[in-house]
């Protein structure tokens, strides 16, 4: 037992491995009371989540040289171990591989950043964490209609930005163009009703218009894109049933909705306001002809009682 023990305290690898242990311990507590501190201080939730990012990340960086440090005179025979061994670790950990490199292109690519609303893998949300193997996002919409919260918090493996399309609602140019169709009936004053939706439209949509026209700016800029209008646009198009008019507009990404019933609330109003000028149209169905119908009831009555 004694020999066992003298072994095991003079063992040049056991004391590395308590050094390293120790030292992981100590980071760990430092990076836990930096957390702690970030919290209380920082206001502002971005700048806080950003803060406990970095600190974690100044962990794990300072585990790593930890290691090399203790470990700087096996760093040869273990870089021969690692390299025979690498073609299966690489077939087998290939997932998380593709999910690292996936949280590299996140971080240093532009893909998306915390806050941003996403369709990625299939699942649209707002982005709240991005770690390392995946992507945290609130999900919107599903069984909720409209851009609203289910509730569900989604974790998506990083990989799928190399294997799907990213949708970014919110990156470079943080709105949207939204649209709303308003049926109105044959015989209403089309010119009236074409002024009050360009009214409403500038009325409730405005206050988006000098910010998205910044941004697009910003847009046109870096990318090779035409400059786009961003002030509201009425569109007139004549079917079989109305007159159907198409409001075009500019929303930010996360109004859509409320933008939307604002508009549709307002429009009715000023419809109702012309006592009948202008009306909303609904589906009708008008018969054309009617074949004739003989219907001879007395004398089918009148065989039976015979």
């Amino acid at each position: 037992m004694s020999g066992f023990l003298e072994r095991w305290v003079f063992n040049p690898t056991a004391e590395k491995l308590l050094i390293l242990a120790v030292g992981a311990v100590v980071i760990g507590v430092f990076v836990r009371l930096f957390k702690r501190v970030v919290a209380s201080r920082v206001g502002e939730t971005d700048t806080r989540y950003r803060a406990r990012k970095l600190v974690s990340f100044v962990g794990y960086v300072a585990v790593i040289i930890l290691i090399l440090v203790v470990f700087q005179d096996r760093l040869g025979s273990v870089a021969v171990g690692l390299g025979v061994a690498g073609a299966g670790i690489a077939f087998a950990l290939q997932e998380v591989i593709a999910s690292v490199a996936g949280w590299l292109a996140i971080s240093f690519g532009g893909f998306f950043k915390t806050g941003d609303r996403i369709q990625l893998g299939g699942i649209k949300g707002d982005v709240i964490d991005v770690g390392v193997l995946r992507t945290t996002v609130m999900e919107i919409g599903d069984w909720i209609s409209g851009d609203q919260y289910s509730g569900r918090v989604v974790r998506i493996a990083n990989s799928f930005v190399f294997k799907e399309p990213v949708f970014n609602y919110s990156g470079d140019f943080p709105f949207l163009w939204d649209e709303i169709k308003i049926p109105v009936k044959y015989g209403s004053d089309h010119k009236l009703a074409r002024e009050i939706l360009e009214r409403v439209a500038a009325d409730v949509s405005g206050e988006f218009v000098p910010r998205a026209q910044k941004a697009w700016r910003g847009v046109v800029r870096k990318y090779l894109v035409e400059d786009a209008r961003v002030e509201p646009m009425i569109l007139v198009a004549a079917n079989d049933n109305w007159i159907e008019f198409t409001v075009r507009y500019v929303v930010d990404f996360k109004r859509r909705r409320t933008t939307k019933t604002t508009l549709f609330e307002k429009i009715l109003d000023e419809f109702a306001a012309t006592k009948g000028r202008v009306a909303v149209a609904s589906t009708t169905l008008q018969i054309v002809d009617m074949p004739p119908l003989d219907v001879n009831v007395g004398q089918r009555a009148g065989r039976r009682k015979t």
